[in-house]
């Protein structure tokens, strides 16, 4: 049985240090030459990483945890981008589904820690719960989304909830639209998320009767919900739905309801997945710099994995704010 090449035979073949060899292979230090040439020769040489010798020796796993609920589908893409970008950098990511359930959520933070996880990127279901705390300090998080309250030295990347809240409904309010239904995710121990607070205040300053209606995450559960909301007299004129995943079960809803969108049914999503210009008519949505907001999570993580947490204990978080992108999903409502 042939003898398994180590980072030492690598070595000697570029002519490099060990330390050297090692940045090149993950790619964070040496020149794009240097890096290629390396990488070819562990190719050339049958080299691959050695998991438990790299542990051993660094006393870091090299793993990183990413989490999020994966029926939305705008947080599947997220979650394929993180461990994309987690990849390049050398790092081996490991995906779990939250499932929009706290209980989950905590058993794949147990999760982590039982397989000594070196950070996580994380789109929490509850971020004050105290399960958060189970991470050891010297585990590196970064939260996207919704900042960890009970985890000191966390890194977050934010959302501008209330400029993307205050756009989606200004732009229904300017359509002459009074009565909406606001469809939001349903997340048994955390009932005011910031979106939803923030709509409801809004609402209230644009003079709009705003019909609130937790929803399962997953599109196709959604979909009776919406049924309920449409069946009646009073039905809105438009929905606000809080992930493009329930503005598609919006959708749904509608046509099997006889509701025609957008003559009878304004919709408007808020994530601006890949579907979104796809389907028929294209979704009105709030669309987020995704590529933005995976860089600077995971540039967070390396930096916190590298240095640690700040001396104050406060990383900045960078804020990302949406842009409205209006497709035919939207009109004035219909007179009836």
């Amino acid at each position: 049985m042939p003898r398994r090449r180590t980072l030492q035979d690598l070595a000697d073949a570029a002519g490099l240090s060990l330390a050297a060899t090692s940045y090149a292979l993950r790619g964070v230090r040496g020149s794009p030459a240097t890096i290629l040439r390396v990488r070819q020769l562990a190719d050339e040489l049958g080299y691959t990483v050695d998991p438990i010798a790299r542990a051993l020796a660094s006393g870091r796993t090299g793993a990183v945890g990413v989490s999020g609920s994966l029926r939305d589908l705008w947080q599947q893409d997220l979650s394929v981008m993180v461990t994309q970008s987690l990849r390049r950098r050398g790092r081996y990511a490991m995906i779990a589904d939250a499932d929009a359930d706290p209980a989950r959520e905590r058993l794949i933070v147990e999760q982590f820690v039982a397989q000594r996880v070196d950070g996580a990127v994380v789109s929490p279901v509850d971020p004050s719960a105290g399960y958060w705390r189970l991470l050891d300090p010297a585990v590196a998080v970064v939260a996207i989304g919704d900042a960890l309250t009970d985890r000191p030295g966390t890194g977050s990347v934010l959302f501008d909830n209330r400029y993307g809240v205050q756009t989606a409904l200004a732009h229904l309010a300017s359509l002459g639209h009074r009565r909406v239904g606001l469809l939001a995710p349903a997340l048994p121990s955390t009932p005011g998320r910031p979106a939803e607070v923030l709509a409801v205040e809004v609402s209230a300053a644009l003079g709009l009767d705003l019909a609130m209606v937790p929803a399962p995450a997953a599109t196709a559960e959604a979909v009776a919900v919406l049924a309920d909301l449409l069946s009646g007299p009073d039905r809105p004129t438009a929905v606000f739905c809080l992930s493009d995943s329930l503005a598609f079960a919006a959708y749904r809803a509608a046509r099997e309801a006889g509701v025609p969108v957008p003559g009878e049914l304004s919709v408007i999503g808020y994530d601006d997945h890949q579907l979104a210009g796809l389907v028929s008519p294209g979704l009105t949505t709030m669309a987020w710099d995704e590529d933005a907001i995976v860089e600077a999570a995971v540039s967070q993580l390396l930096a916190l994995l590298d240095d640690g947490p700040p001396p104050d204990g406060a990383a900045p978080s960078p804020i990302f704010r949406p842009e409205l992108v209006v497709r035919g999903s939207t009109a004035p409502p219909a007179s009836r």
